[in-house]
C-alpha cells in the first residue's frame, strides 16, 4: 500500500517530541505505530484523564482523538505552503474505563484540498471501543507564502 504521508523520513520518536510541552505530553499521549495509512497512540487512564467518578474523562478521549487527527493532518500536508487547524470534532463515549490505557487507531475518511476528514477508534487494553470519534480539519494556506 502507498503511503499517504507528505514525507516518509517521519519517526515515532519524532512524532512524540512533537507533543512537547503541549497538552498530549500533559496527558501522557505517546504514538506507538505509523502505518501506510493511519497512526495509533496510547494514553494512561490515570488521575490527569479520569473525571471524579473514576471513569476516563470524555474530554480526555476527544483531546486524544484531536491530538491523532490533527498530527495526521500535518503530516499529510506540505507544511511550507499550509497549515491545518481542527474545525469540529465529535465523539460518543460507548464504554467506560477506569485503568489501563486507551489504544487509538486515526484513519482517513477524506483526504482532499482543503478538508481531511478523520476517523478515530478508542479503545481499551482488551481491545473493546470505549469512544468513536470523527475529526474535520481545515487545511489553509500559509500566510506570506
Amino acid at each position: 500500500m502507498k503511503s499517504i504521508w507528505f514525507s516518509l523520513d517521519i519517526s515515532l520518536d519524532q512524532l512524540n517530541e512533537m507533543g512537547k510541552g503541549n497538552m498530549a505530553e500533559l496527558l501522557g499521549m505517546e504514538f506507538t505505530e505509523i502505518g501506510p495509512d493511519c497512526l495509533r497512540a496510547m494514553m494512561p487512564v490515570d488521575h490527569r484523564t479520569k473525571q471524579p467518578y473514576g471513569l476516563l474523562h470524555g474530554g480526555a478521549s476527544a483531546a486524544l482523538a484531536e491530538t491523532m487527527g490533527s498530527v495526521a493532518s500535518a503530516l499529510i500536508i506540505d507544511p511550507e505552503k499550509q497549515i491545518c487547524v481542527g474545525l469540529e470534532i465529535n465523539a460518543n463515549h460507548v464504554r467506560g474505563i477506569k485503568e489501563g490505557y486507551v489504544h487509538a487507531l486515526v484513519k482517513p475518511l477524506h483526504i482532499g484540498g482543503s478538508t481531511h476528514v478523520w476517523d478515530i477508534r478508542i479503545t481499551d487494553d482488551q481491545h473493546k471501543l470505549v469512544c468513536v470519534s470523527r475529526l474535520t480539519v481545515a487545511v489553509l494556506p500559509k500566510r506570506g507564502v
